[in-house]
């Protein structure tokens, strides 16, 4: 049998340029080509990073948690129905593996509590002095909450999604993550009132 020249051959340049749509970037994913999972990691994986320090805050275990998070996507591909929804899709993905981090820490009874030169650089902003404490005290004011709604509140009010990215990092529907985020709040404003460096916020004298 002689086959045609190039008939089953991958794409001579599998590089980031060969994968400049999601689409295609989800078929080489698919296709387990090993640039295409390096094209992966390289777009997503800041982004990916990013989310999970903003719902787990400064964790000594956010380095695996991103390492799962990956983890989970590629075994999981076949959940993605619309490869045009990649980001939302790998969001959705960080939040499970976040979610999951904060149930076992949370029956581990662990505390989001580190020294500042401990907190990864993509979640604390460069601020110092009382901006800085603030941040620490959001994230144990944010440690009493529920994992969903921990997470609900993170997305929208630190990370800053608008309502319905957040339902569909979330996978449930616009009225449940209302009614979430209503609930998040409350318990949020009531663990704030034991932390003095947001006493301001309370106030009302914080942005």
């Amino acid at each position: 049998m002689v086959m045609r020249a190039g008939a089953l051959a991958p794409p001579r340049r599998l590089g980031v340029v060969a994968y400049t749509s999601d689409e295609a970037l989800v078929e080489g994913l698919r296709a387990r080509h090993p640039a295409a999972l390096s094209a992966f990691h390289e777009r997503f994986s800041g982004h990916v990073l990013r989310v999970l320090g903003r719902l787990l805050g400064g964790s000594r275990d956010l380095s695996d948690a991103h390492h799962d998070a990956f983890v989970r996507a590629l075994s999981s591909l076949d959940t993605l129905r619309d490869p045009a929804a990649l980001k939302a899709w790998i969001t959705s993905v960080a939040v499970f593996t976040a979610r999951t981090c904060i149930q076992r820490r949370a029956r581990r009874k662990w505390l989001l509590f580190f020294a500042p030169d401990e907190l990864p650089p993509l979640v604390e902003p460069p601020y110092g002095g009382e901006a800085r404490e603030a941040l620490r005290a959001t994230y144990r004011a944010l440690e009493r909450l529920p994992a969903d709604e921990r997470i609900a509140f993170a997305l929208r009010r630190i990370e800053g999604m608008d309502l319905q990215e957040v339902a569909g990092a979330c996978g449930v529907s616009l009225a449940t993550i209302k009614r979430r985020l209503a609930r998040a709040e409350v318990h949020f404003l009531e663990a704030a009132r034991d932390q003095p460096a947001l006493e301001e916020w309370l106030k009302g004298g914080a942005s």
